[in-house]
């Protein structure tokens, strides 16, 4: 088993940034892929950015490019994403995932574990 636990959530106003993180302890030496999601009021979880563990490859969804960026300290078995610019639109809870698999990394269904998500909240 593999436990996540997400923090650096808040709100900010829209162009503002906050910082993501996500530990991982248990079993991570089965972890090959971590990815963030979030899901706002009445809509599906949607895929925001990708990492691959070991080789720390990223991945990243349109709505993201540009202005998040994933990225992985491995001693520390933490994922990190830095949200800059960011909009209203942003606004959701943001879930940090687990996966042994190497690809799919988009889907939500490919994923093992999930944290239990933090809150952003931007303001225009």
């Amino acid at each position: 088993q593999v436990q996540l636990v997400e923090s650096g959530g808040g709100s900010v106003q829209a162009g503002g940034s906050l910082r993501l993180s996500c530990t991982a302890s248990g079993r991570t030496g089965s972890i090959n892929t971590m990815g963030w999601f979030r899901q706002a009021p009445g809509k599906e979880r949607e895929f925001v950015a990708g990492i691959n563990w070991i080789g720390a490859n990223t991945y990243y969804a349109e709505s993201g490019k540009g202005r998040f960026t994933a990225s992985r300290n491995y001693a520390r078995n933490t994922l990190y994403l830095q949200l800059n610019s960011l909009k209203p639109e942003d606004t959701a809870v943001y879930y940090c995932a687990a996966t042994r698999r190497r690809d799919d990394y988009q889907m939500p269904l490919s994923y093992d574990y999930w944290g239990q998500g933090t809150q952003v909240t931007v303001s225009s």
